[in-house]
């Protein structure tokens, strides 16, 4: 138990998260009534501190948590002369996890600095810890206009890196937003659900596991590499009793039935092949999804080609009801500003 001085500094929770789904963050957290926001902005959110961090480790939508600490006052040197400040959340985030934290890393401007330098000794001789650059122990210490932030994240691995993802196919979409399009799909209603171009299995895996009611789960894709990873993070999941996979080409218009949900991360850029028709590629996938879609149903669709892909929609039975803008890095610190659309037949 970590025990707390009225004055000390007040711990706060903060959760970062894609920019663009704010909307399905907080309707999330709604779920929980011990969590309370305090503000926020675009891609974090601020909330009040909870001793038991269970649920925030359970959030799906959300890419990192920690906890903070802020205080205009707050630089390097404050915290290099006031040490229990920074072990007072490392404390936190250690209590009765004392063996999953074995390295650490301190994120600050300056970090060859002797304040800095002199923060980091303090860990390693106090706490134990190894100073390494891939480190268990995320520990950051920034300045947001006036106010400087320490904090620290509560888990070795961001909440985004699922367990059940054995390895990631390259281009394989973010389980955070994956969660946000079943979301969208209102998936406690519903009984049948189909995913085409089913890549790694990462839509399919968030439905089965956290959507019981769904009675049959199915995804195809035209890939035998990507059908072999899919089952094996289906099998790592628990799910591969209930999750069907197919090896089938959406050119084929493959006879599977009608579904209540239809959703897909199409196909883009690196993912397909240099003298694939990309347009023909989407205008068969909507029209095929015209076809299985049952009355009533919804087809949630996550690209960056959304210029391309939201002309083919405006043609077809297929009315937009919805659509998100996101916005991320990838791993080469290259900005994409993809689309989630939510789409009902007309």
């Amino acid at each position: 138990m970590v025990h707390r001085l009225m004055n000390e500094p007040k711990l706060k929770i903060k959760l970062a998260f894609i920019i663009g789904l704010k909307e399905i963050v907080l309707d999330e957290i709604s779920q929980y009534p011990n969590l309370h926001i305090i503000n926020g902005n675009e891609n974090s959110l601020y909330l009040d501190f909870v001793l038991d961090l269970t649920e925030i480790k359970h959030l799906r939508s959300v890419s990192r948590a920690y906890i903070i600490v802020q205080d205009s006052k707050y630089n390097p040197l404050y915290i290099f002369s006031h040490k229990s400040i920074l072990g007072n959340l490392i404390e936190t985030v250690i209590n009765e996890n004392k063996d999953k934290f074995k390295t650490f890393k301190v994120t600050c401007a300056g970090s060859d600095s002797s304040e800095v330098r002199g923060i980091a000794e303090y860990i390693q001789k106090t706490y134990g810890l190894i100073e390494k650059e891939d480190a268990d122990m995320k520990i950051h210490i920034i300045k947001h206009d006036e106010i400087w932030e320490i904090g620290i994240q509560i888990t070795p691995r961001p909440l985004s890196l699922r367990d059940y993802k054995i390895k990631n196919m390259s281009g394989a979409m973010d389980p955070t937003i994956a969660y946000a399009v079943n979301s969208l799909c209102e998936l406690e209603n519903v009984g049948s659900y189909l995913n085409i171009f089913s890549g790694s299995a990462t839509l399919l895996i968030e439905a089965g596991q956290y959507y019981s009611n769904l009675k049959q789960l199915i995804g195809f894709d035209n890939n035998k590499e990507n059908i072999t990873l899919a089952i094996q993070n289906i099998k790592k999941a628990g799910l591969i009793k209930k999750i069907q996979l197919k090896e089938k080409n959406i050119f084929d218009k493959p006879d599977l039935g009608k579904f209540d949900v239809i959703t897909s991360d199409l196909p883009f850029g690196m993912s397909i092949s240099k003298n694939e028709d990309l347009e023909g590629l989407y205008k068969c996938f909507i029209e095929y999804s015209q076809e299985i879609l049952n009355n009533g149903g919804k087809l949630v669709i996550y690209t960056s080609e959304h210029e391309m892909l939201e002309k083919i929609i405006l043609k077809s039975k297929f009315k937009i009801i919805k659509t998100l803008e996101l916005k991320f890095t990838t791993s080469v610190n290259a900005y994409i500003r993809p689309k989630i659309f939510v789409c009902k037949l007309q």
